[in-house]
């Protein structure tokens, strides 16, 4: 081969080997590009969903369809505190934690959407016995808020979540000094325990140990207070008591205009660990007694012109005598937190009571009906 010939020769090889070098530097170019650009995806990837869902929680659509309890449709009915000018006074909070929300703010809720009462029962199933409490309000955290009175001195909604932890741990106190707006101390021979009203508990006290406040009480009659709301505060109770769970529970009382005495309350309830399996209802207690009139407006009352008396005559008992210390402290009755009945401490039944159940009370038999108890019927406190 001629020199020439062998230098075109190795300037080709040459070539061709600087041409091989950078198809491998342009290949590995290449896969580190492609290897960036799948982390960038990956990185953009997460970050949109971290944006969608910033706690990396399910879809709350997801929580609403695993459970038939919770409603997530705009409700008929909403809970707010009307006042004398229409307006919704603020709620005010106990025990709330810090970032808690306020219970929805929604339409105005009046007698008006409620069913008329039917002549019989205490109480009527609302939205078809589903609460409106949806899945952003489930939480275990305890909490009572309670709306200020409004300017005739009314209550408004009380919301609550129900657990252990803000339930009782002492004995209850009196609230006889308590008068809410429409009260009226009235005695019907035709009324169980004859005191027409009671001191009614929007959250009862055995759920919420809230004894005397006055943004937690109105008048309620005493078939309210018994028939009406007791055998739900108790259905609640025992299930926080078995399970050791939460319960969200909302009660509103419903006032027709510028009435001082509630038509009723609306009574929400909701089991959070379980999403309303153990406890689930929305009813609403109408504030009336069979057999009286009563001016919703003012309080006043007045048996009705064909109302059937029970024409049983006075019972005479026999009552411990009163040293003069127990005359300023008043008479000891034994509770029965259960039945919400009273007894003398020699009473047979006291025996037989749970000591679950059991509690001493020493006050006046007045006060004590006041709260909603009622006379033993054996031993006739």
């Amino acid at each position: 081969m001629k020199f020439g010939g062998k230098r075109r020769l190795q300037k080709e090889q040459e070539r061709t080997e600087k041409q091989q070098a950078q198809k491998k530097k342009n290949k590995k170019q290449i896969t580190i590009l492609v290897s960036v650009f799948a982390v960038l995806c990956v990185i953009i990837g997460i970050g949109a969903l971290t944006e969608n869902n910033p706690n990396n929680l399910p879809d709350s659509s997801a929580i609403v369809s695993s459970t038939s309890e919770v409603s997530t449709s705009e409700p008929s009915i909403s809970a707010t505190t009307p006042t004398e000018q229409g307006e919704t006074a603020p709620l005010e909070t106990t025990q709330a934690p810090s970032g808690q929300t306020q219970p929805p703010a929604g339409t105005t809720i009046s007698s008006e959407d409620i069913p008329a009462y039917s002549g019989s029962g205490a109480y009527i199933a609302i939205n078809n016995n589903v609460p409106y409490f949806t899945d952003t309000d489930y939480t275990t955290t305890a909490f009572e808020n309670y709306s200020a009175l409004d300017s005739l001195g009314r209550c408004g909604v009380a919301y609550a979540n129900v657990c252990q932890e803000i339930m009782p741990t002492e004995e209850r106190g009196s609230i006889g000094q308590v008068k809410p707006s429409g009260w009226h101390t009235v005695k019907y021979d035709c009324v169980d325990g004859k005191y027409l009203y009671n001191r009614c508990h929007l959250i009862g006290y055995q759920l919420s140990a809230e004894n005397a406040n006055t943004k937690n009480l109105i008048t309620g009659t005493r078939y309210l207070n018994v028939d009406g709301m007791l055998p739900f505060e108790n259905m609640v109770a025992d299930y926080v008591k078995e399970t050791n769970n939460h319960v969200l529970y909302r009660v509103t009382p419903v006032f027709d205009g510028n009435n001082l005495v509630a038509t009723g309350v609306l009574m929400e309830a909701l089991s959070v660990e379980d999403k309303g399996d153990g406890i689930s209802f929305n009813v609403f207690c109408y504030n009336i007694q069979p057999g009286i009139i009563i001016d919703y407006a003012t309080g006043d009352s007045e048996l009705e012109s064909d109302a059937v008396s029970e024409s049983q005559a006075p019972v005479v008992t026999q009552e411990p005598e009163q040293t003069p210390s127990t005359q300023s402290s008043g008479q000891t009755y034994i509770l029965n937190t259960n039945t919400h009945k009273f007894h003398y401490p020699s009473c047979s039944s006291v025996g037989q009571m749970s000591d679950a159940n059991k509690q001493e009370y020493t006050g006046s038999r007045d006060d004590l009906i006041a709260q909603g108890y009622e006379p033993c019927k054996r031993c006739n406190p």
